[in-house]
């Protein structure tokens, strides 16, 4: 199994976060049952406790690293990350085995 860390860091404001967060949250964690080989995926919000702290968290467990490359690639994945495409200016990415 291959689980898959993105940490993304938002433009938007403190106040603004929480709703941009849940705005890309839905349609990443609704793929699941709909792509091959994805068994979990979960969008996380950073509790704020630390400025220089990422602002959110995806994680996501894969049957291995074809279904990896599957959901990559995958019309449905595109089209949801497209939202938190237009709202992120960094991310950060750790494949692991598990």
């Amino acid at each position: 199994m291959i689980r898959h860390v993105v940490f993304f860091r938002l433009g938007s404001s403190e106040a603004e976060r929480a709703a941009d967060i849940r705005r890309f949250a839905a349609p990443l964690e609704a793929l699941v049952g709909v792509i091959p080989g994805l068994r979990s995926l979960t969008v996380g919000a950073d509790i704020g406790l630390l400025e220089a702290n990422w602002h959110a968290v995806l994680i996501s467990e894969h049957d291995d690293r074809e279904a990896l490359a599957v959901y990559a690639n995958h019309p449905a994945h595109i089209e949801a990350a497209t939202i938190v495409r237009s709202l992120m200016i960094d991310r950060a990415t750790v494949d692991y085995e598990v």
